[in-house]
């Protein structure tokens, strides 16, 4: 305890005082002096801490579902909304087209069974074959495609990313005028597997993320790239600029020692093993901050000359920690604990961003993923792996072969000059996290997920969305968060994670980056279902009873506010890739 000088001469004094008044001493006492001057004031003590913002709780209710009846093959991907139809549209995979479902005749009453409702319908919009493009010598082109992979709205434009009919080469954006029933007006030419793409909040841009992946055999890598395409007067350029990533080959090194991560053949330059994943905005929309997810590092591009301005490495997760405590293993039931000298990469999928002070914040789904084909692999599981000295030290006391060395880890990062490894480095971090614009991390859900996953669903967590098998995920990337979306409710900033294995979505208050607050867990999904999906063949091979188990496989997610709801109410749609279905959930404050 701290104690003050000037406290302690007063209780001297009083103490002084007590004993000389049981003093005798002759003659009358003389006349009270008059008071003393008041002393002055003693110093301001500290400011207390200031009080937790109280916490708006919400509810979600299933209002709406649709379902294709097609499993285990990506027939409900990538969701949007269109505000002034109410119509709603959902990219299916399996069938290479929009599904195009009318949501104007949504109510707020919950459905009877939230499992198995089908009670919308959908009009399919599909994909052509071919496409006429304007090249770079501003000729025409002709180009094979393949599948439909995202779609963005904003106005009366739907806007597809495509890829080519050869992954590898070019792919391509078509414009849909949806102000009616949809009709297919512009194709704009774009990089190699566009995978995601988004408009500018005022409509001046489309943002392409072409993110590149290699061929399976490795013999063909194209460079990883963003399009740019400008929308003038609200119709699209019928040439996109490319912001590739080819400035940055000669500083691999340099990269690779602030935390870029690189996993692929030693010939690949950085603009091939970039793969853009995910884009997103700041505030005044001027930058583009791009998930590169394998590479466990954004990169923030400036929109004003369409340049790569920087890469910011996200670094790692120490599962050390107490708080970032994780289960390792496939084979020991439910078992978190905490792992010296493991890493977790961040390796966001989705990432969305916000304000807050008038500062721009990014969120991110922290998936993870490996680089893995027959021509590279940079996974394998720990067993395999020679250790050093040091690390076998410092994990003797957890360490067993169906313990810690189930877990699949980078070959990448972690190796010492012997060609042996000091550290071990996870894909994902199986959380949720919000960075500032420099790139510094100012949350982390920590073990958030698997924590409250297992305290619901004891033995069955971590499970696959491909049958309900208890623990199978916790040596690969656990619940794996992909899917997220942010809305603001009342006066508060939501944030939606949706785990792709456990097909459970977490709900946090944001509205302060610095101070979240979990608020909810959302699983629709019967856990009890006896059902499995082989999807290694398409068509995947079902067996069971599938129809019961409820949403599988969340990918994406947006968020309607209550101002452009059917509603009137916000909304929330999930689009669940493996159960092939759609769910609409109305949102109520508590």
């Amino acid at each position: 305890m701290k104690h003050n000088g000037k406290t302690r001469g007063v209780v001297l004094a009083v103490l002084l005082g007590s004993l000389l008044s049981g003093c005798s001493l002759d003659g009358k006492d003389g006349d009270t002096g008059p008071a003393g001057a008041t002393g002055p004031a003693g110093a301001t003590g500290p400011a207390g801490s200031a009080g937790q913002n109280a916490q708006n709780g919400i509810a979600l209710t299933a209002i709406a579902r649709f379902s294709t009846g097609t499993y285990g093959a990506g027939a409900a991907e990538i969701v949007q909304f269109h505000h002034a139809s109410s119509r709603i549209f959902v990219v299916n995979g399996a069938a290479n087209k929009v599904e195009v479902l009318d949501g104007s005749g949504l109510k707020t009453a919950a459905l009877s069974d939230p499992l198995t409702a089908n009670n919308l319908s959908s009009t399919p919009l599909l994909m052509p074959a071919t496409v006429t493009v304007r090249n770079s010598l501003d000729q025409d082109e002709n180009l094979a495609l393949g599948f439909a992979n995202s779609i963005a709205i904003w106005g009366n434009w739907l806007a597809v990313a495509v890829e080519n009919k050869i992954k590898t080469a070019p792919g391509a954006v078509l414009f849909f005028d949806i102000s009616a029933a949809p009709v297919l007006r512009y194709a704009v030419k774009v990089g190699s597997l566009p995978d995601m793409l988004t408009f500018t909040k005022d409509g001046s841009k489309v943002l392409v993320a072409n993110e590149g992946e290699p061929a399976a055999d490795y013999l063909t890598d194209p460079e990883g790239s963003v399009s740019v395409i400008a929308m003038p007067q609200q119709q699209p350029a019928l040439q996109a600029q490319h912001i590739l990533f080819t400035g940055l080959n000669s500083q691999k090194a340099q990269l690779a020692a602030k935390g870029v991560k690189f996993a692929s053949p030693a010939s690949t330059t950085v603009a091939q093993d970039l793969e853009p994943e995910y884009i997103t905005f700041s505030a005044d929309q001027q930058k583009a901050y791009v998930a590169l997810q394998e590479n466990n590092a954004l990169a923030v591009l400036n929109l004003t000359n369409n340049t790569v301005e920087k890469l910011l490495p996200l670094g790692f997760k120490d599962h050390s920690q107490s708080r970032n405590t994780l289960d390792v293993s496939n084979r020991d039931g439910v078992n978190l604990g905490s792992v010296p000298k493991l890493y977790g990469m961040y390796q966001p999928d989705t990432i969305a961003s916000y304000s807050w002070n008038g500062a721009t914040f990014i969120v991110s789904a922290n998936e993870g993923d490996a680089r893995d084909y027959p021509g590279y692999s940079e996974q394998a599981r720990v067993a395999s792996l020679t250790r050093s000295d040091s690390l076998q030290q410092s994990q003797a006391a957890i360490y067993s072969a169906t313990g810690l060395g189930r877990l699949n880890v980078s070959t990448a990062l972690g190796k010492n000059e012997e060609g042996k490894f000091d550290a071990l480095y996870a894909f994902g971090a199986r959380s949720f996290s919000i960075w500032d614009q420099n790139g510094m991390q100012v949350f982390d859900s920590g073990n958030d997920f698997e924590r409250i996953s297992a305290a619901l669903h004891a033995e069955k967590f971590n499970s696959n969305h491909l049958t309900v098998e208890g623990d199978n995920r916790s040596d690969d990337k656990g619940p794996e968060p992909e899917a997220l979306a942010l809305g603001r409710v009342g006066d508060r900033t939501y944030a939606f994670i949706g785990t792709e294995r456990m097909s459970s979505v977490f709900i946090y208050d944001i509205t302060n980056p610095y101070q979240p607050v979990f608020i909810d867990y959302l699983l629709n999904r019967d856990l009890n279902a006896q059902y499995s999906i082989n999807d290694d063949v398409q068509p995947a091979v079902v067996s069971g009873n599938v129809q019961q188990a409820g949403d599988l496989g969340p990918e994406s997610i947006v968020f309607v506010d209550a101002q452009h709801s059917p509603t009137k109410q916000p909304l929330l749609m999930i689009a669940n890739e493996v159960s092939g279905s759609v769910t609409v959930f109305h949102i109520q404050v508590k």
